[in-house]
């Protein structure tokens, strides 16, 4: 297995663990072999700080950055790079949205998702059942 995803100054990661949780940075400078320093200014979110590589997960996407940025010229860089909307289209991030939607449902919005795919599933099998014959 070959790794795609690198700890590496521009590398856009998620926060995994702690107030940040949930929210985009990007990694600014390597510490040392356990932490980086990472910046959420770009996405709006996350303060500049050192964290460890086991609270953050890497993403494919990457801004070119040199090394120590800050908030105003990560800003720019995401723009120019398109990095926001690249993110909302990825398939983790609708995963994550769909999460969020789901945790805030009441019971009778649960009720109603249930009976739809009780009702989705029912037509499906219709259908096969159709092409069958």
């Amino acid at each position: 297995m070959v790794f795609e995803r690198y700890v590496e100054v521009g590398r856009v990661a998620l926060v995994n663990y702690g107030d940040s949780k949930g929210e985009l940075v990007t990694i600014v400078d390597v510490v040392d072999g356990n932490k980086c320093l990472v910046d959420g200014a770009a996405a709006g979110g996350a303060p500049r700080q050192v964290i460890s590589y086991s609270r953050i997960n890497l993403t494919d996407l990457k801004v070119a950055l040199g090394r120590g940025a800050k908030g105003k010229a990560q800003k720019a860089a995401w723009k120019a790079a398109g990095t926001q909307a690249a993110w909302d289209s990825s398939s983790w991030a609708k995963r994550l949205a769909n999460k969020k939607t789901r945790a805030g449902l009441n019971d009778f919005s649960k009720f109603k998702v249930m009976c739809a795919k009780k009702s989705k599933s029912a037509a499906v099998a219709k259908k096969l059942k159709s092409y069958k014959k």
